[in-house]
């Protein structure tokens, strides 16, 4: 099972910036994601944190992929390009 730890890097008028690590054993990813304030709001309805939602949606992602394959840096609403049931199932994690 692998440890997602999120931490806020910046945080903008309409944007939050989020370092992730993933570890899994003795490896680990580094990721950059960015969350816009208003795709938050339409995923959450401010119901979690956006730190939560950003490690969440690494849940999501980790059950599909390995961290390997996770893009670096991407904002969060990519991963509904990728993964079309991603706005849907997310809510299901909260």
């Amino acid at each position: 099972m692998a440890s997602i730890k999120v931490e806020k890097s910046s945080e903008e008028k309409e944007t939050i910036t989020f370092t992730v690590h993933v570890t899994e054993g003795d490896a680990q990813t580094t990721h950059t994601v960015e969350v816009d304030r208003s795709y938050y709001e339409k995923l959450t309805d401010a119901r979690i944190t956006a730190e939560e939602l950003v490690e969440k949606s690494f849940m999501f992602l980790l059950k599909r992929e390995p961290k390997e394959a996770i893009l670096r840096r991407f904002n969060l609403t990519k991963i509904s390009y990728y993964f079309p049931e991603y706005e849907k199932e997310i809510k299901n994690y909260f």
